[in-house]
């Protein structure tokens, strides 16, 4: 026959279960803070976009009336491109505009820092996340 005396095992569901909760706050940390990073880099991405297409705009037109031939005026094209960038609320460090020498095309980049929540409670010393994007746009004629 068991006897009905002290368990040996008292407060062993009661670690399970801190254990179990430091586990799925350590998981939530994590879905939260790469679902965040994944929107900061959607953000990202639209605004470097942006600045792609209206440096896109920025046609050289006197070389288009003279030869019509299609390129950007590359110092119009940068100016269009960074005046984008800073009409946005939304901080994007690091930009980068570069315009194709032959005029052809223009490439805008940028990134953002997006801090941790949740991990940085249970790792203090973790360094942001940094999310970049990149978009090259080019003048189009309209087609008739």
């Amino acid at each position: 026959m068991m006897s009905a005396g002290p368990s040996s095992e008292s407060g062993t569901i009661t670690l399970w279960m801190l254990g179990l909760c430091v586990a799925l706050l350590f998981l939530g940390g994590v879905s939260l803070d790469l679902w965040r990073a994944a929107s900061e880099r959607r953000s990202v991405t639209g605004i470097v976009d942006a600045a792609a297409i209206a440096g896109a705009s920025g046609i050289d037109e006197a070389h288009l009336r003279a030869t019509g031939e299609l390129r950007l005026d590359p110092g119009r094209a940068q100016d269009f491109a960074v005046a984008s960038l800073a009409s946005h609320s939304e901080s994007v460090i690091h930009p980068s505009v570069v315009v194709a020498s032959d005029g052809s095309a223009i490439t805008v980049a940028g990134s953002r820092d997006v801090p941790f929540t949740l991990l940085k409670v249970l790792m203090p010393g973790l360094q942001p996340l940094q999310v970049q994007a990149q978009a090259t746009s080019s003048p189009r004629s309209a087609s008739p």
